[in-house]
């Protein structure tokens, strides 16, 4: 047998118990048809075989990305960046600059921080900075802030009824300029003409009219979001936000050779459809069960996010008498998840406060009651607060905690204050960001950037889980070295039920591999996030070499 490619004198991690160190892997056929040392792989080499020296470098399975939004963030790479931009005339020169020579009908920003303009309505602050339609979308995009111009093109200047937990915040008869949730700033995102990439995490519907041309422009964004992934050693990715449509789009990138990353997609069940429509669920599992483009699970919303204070606590927040309100009713909720359970497919649930958090597991655990326990894999996502009573159930259920490195305050990019100190309250600090605690109380653990809500560099998110704060009054739940990277490979691929296919380098497995530009075992764990990708493999095809790297 000859090897398509083999990448030799490497520091090898291969998540593998039975093997988990080397130092060369083959690839041939897009499989791992080799693991051990230089002088064994080489055995494969032959005249039309790439061979990739590492010295030294740490190769590791490609890394599995288990929370993004891949359309979402490939069409906000054009958007005005405005993450880290703080105080009123940083914001307004960045817009300024951004808004010259551009027609766009409304001027969109990403990664604009609560609090970033600084006192007053955000609607007159905006209009103070620009005239045109203009829009920012805060980092954990459940929150948007718009001017009056944006406002009155989109029909919200007056106010709109929306569905609980959806808000175009009002104050003397028109809208501040703030609207909190996905159906509040819908319009804008039509207005500004992304309505395709945000229909199936605002609505979980398909979009109208999207015939070829408009599939055509909507594969630009995903393919632009697939090559930003393979530069960061994505290889495969959970798309926490679909609908057949993007599975449709995502087949032709497929079958055009342009798919670089295996992607999961799943179907969105909003509060507001009946039971009836989790039909649609099954015939995405049943249309798109392939190696690189897979369905089979159910994505839903329990809440919003702390920083607007819509997730969903057990206690009220700090100086309110409010703790919002969960976008599921319990029995309702219990009765979905025990339907989405008999059809066989997994469930994967944004929850963010304790009291989203304890509601989800009741579902879940109602539909084990229902219908027996299974290899079902549910999990929850982002667990940012979780009451102590429940920390046991997860293990105890068999429930995946998919948790974010980037996201507790002072961890990366998100400040520290005032979501600790002001809106989560020193108080429960001890109830927040538990990853290592749910981890030895039993749960699998699959950890991801969330993306483009962060940024979506695995190596800064490893440093991240590394190096967070131990919060006073807590235990220290950062992650050692070798947790990390399983969460990010093995855990997240069997999180994804993607374990049969990657995750690991062991011969018969896939030919997904990233080379990274160092030995990050002898790397200070606060320089990781520095480190360079220096190549990229899904199935044995380069997808991204680093600059300098051959």
């Amino acid at each position: 047998m000859e090897a398509d490619l083999i990448v030799c004198g490497a520091r090898v991690i291969t998540m593998d118990a039975g093997r988990p160190r080397a130092e060369a892997v083959a690839v041939a056929g897009g499989k791992i048809v080799a693991v051990g040392s230089d002088a064994a792989v080489l055995t494969l080499r032959g005249k039309g075989t790439r061979v990739v020296q590492a010295g030294g470098r740490t190769l590791l399975p490609g890394f599995v990305e288990s929370h993004l939004h891949l359309g979402l963030g490939g069409s906000e790479l054009d958007q005005l960046q405005l993450g880290g931009v703080c105080g009123f005339d940083a914001v307004a020169a960045r817009v300024r600059a951004y808004a010259e020579g551009r027609s766009d009908p409304v001027l969109m920003a990403q990664g604009a921080g609560y609090g970033c303009l600084g006192a007053g309505k955000p609607r007159e602050l905006l209009d103070a900075i620009i005239a045109r339609p203009f829009a920012m979308t805060s980092p954990d995009h459940h929150t948007v802030w718009a001017n009056t111009a944006c406002l009155e093109l989109c029909g919200l200047l007056h106010g709109a009824v929306m569905p609980e937990g959806h808000e175009v915040v009002m104050e003397d008869g028109l809208a501040t300029g703030e609207l909190r949730e996905f159906e509040a700033f819908g319009p804008v995102i039509e207005a500004a003409g992304y309505k395709r990439m945000n229909v199936g995490i605002a609505t979980g519907m398909e979009p109208e009219g999207a015939g070829a041309a408009e599939r055509a422009a909507d594969a630009v964004h995903f393919k632009r979001g697939l090559a930003h992934c393979a530069a960061h050693g994505v290889t495969s990715m959970v798309n926490m936000d679909g609908n057949l449509y993007t599975l449709q789009v995502l087949a032709e990138i497929e079958a055009a050779g342009d798919l670089t990353a295996r992607v999961v997609v799943p179907f969105h069940m909003k509060p507001t459809m009946a039971l009836s429509e989790l039909e649609r669920a099954s015939e995405m599992d049943r249309l798109y069960r392939g190696d690189w483009l897979r369905s089979g699970f159910v994505k839903m919303f329990m809440d919003g996010v702390v920083d607007s204070r819509t997730a969903y606590m057990l206690r009220n927040y700090p100086g309110t008498q409010a703790r919002s309100v969960p976008l599921f009713e319990l029995e309702q909720f219990r009765d979905v998840c025990a339907e989405i359970d008999r059809r066989g497919l997994q469930i994967a649930v944004h929850a963010i406060g304790d009291g989203a958090v304890r509601q989800t597991i009741d579902g879940y655990e109602a539909a084990m009651v229902r219908n027996g326990r299974r290899d079902s894999r549910h999990r929850i996502e982002h667990i940012e607060l979780i009451d102590k009573a429940d920390i046991p159930r997860l293990g105890a259920l068999g429930i995946t905690a998919s948790v974010q490195p980037p996201h507790p305050p002072g961890a990366m990019d998100f400040p520290f204050s005032p979501t600790m100190e002001e809106i989560i309250g020193r108080d429960r600090w001890d109830d927040a960001y538990l990853w290592r605690t749910l981890k030895e109380a039993g749960a699998p653990v699959a950890l991801a950037s969330d993306w483009p809500v962060t940024d979506i560099s695995i190596l800064r998110g490893i440093q991240a889980a590394m190096t967070r704060a131990v919060y006073e009054g807590g235990v220290d739940e950062r992650f050692t070295l070798m947790e990390v990277l399983h969460g990010y490979t093995a855990g997240g691929a069997w999180a994804a039920k993607l374990d049969d296919v990657t995750g690991m380098l062991r011969i018969g497995m896939a030919g997904d591999l990233v080379l990274l530009d160092g030995d990050i075992e002898a790397t200070p764990f606060a320089q990781i996030g520095q480190m360079g990708i220096a190549l990229t493999v899904s199935a044995g095809r380069v997808t991204h070499q680093g600059a300098g790297f051959a």
